[in-house]
């Protein structure tokens, strides 16, 4: 069994709404590249996002998609509120981020 990696670049775009977004909010962004890992002669693929780490939290995010899951698959917010849920104003508000 062979198994193939290929690194998956963050678009810049979504790059500069994250750091605008840190800009606002006083923190700091750093970036890891997803990846691919497609085991050869097969249709079987893992896809891992990009992770961005932000005052200790890790957001998961795929290029051209709004929502960002925090610390794993189960919580997930818009790209559009992170700046809010970096600033605590959606913790336990808006979205029911306790489950």
């Amino acid at each position: 069994m062979k198994i193939e990696t290929k690194e998956l670049n963050i678009n810049e775009n979504l790059k500069k709404k994250v750091d605008m977004i840190c800009k606002f909010t006083n923190a700091k962004a750093t970036y890891e590249n997803g990846i691919i890992k497609n085991i050869i002669g097969t249709n079987i693929a893992f896809v891992r996002p990009h992770i961005i780490t932000i005052k200790q939290n890790k957001y998961l995010i795929f290029d051209e998609c709004d929502d960002i899951f925090i610390n794993g698959y189960q919580e997930k917010i818009k790209l559009k509120d992170l700046e809010n849920y970096i600033k605590g104003f959606f913790k336990n508000k808006c979205y029911n981020l306790t489950k």
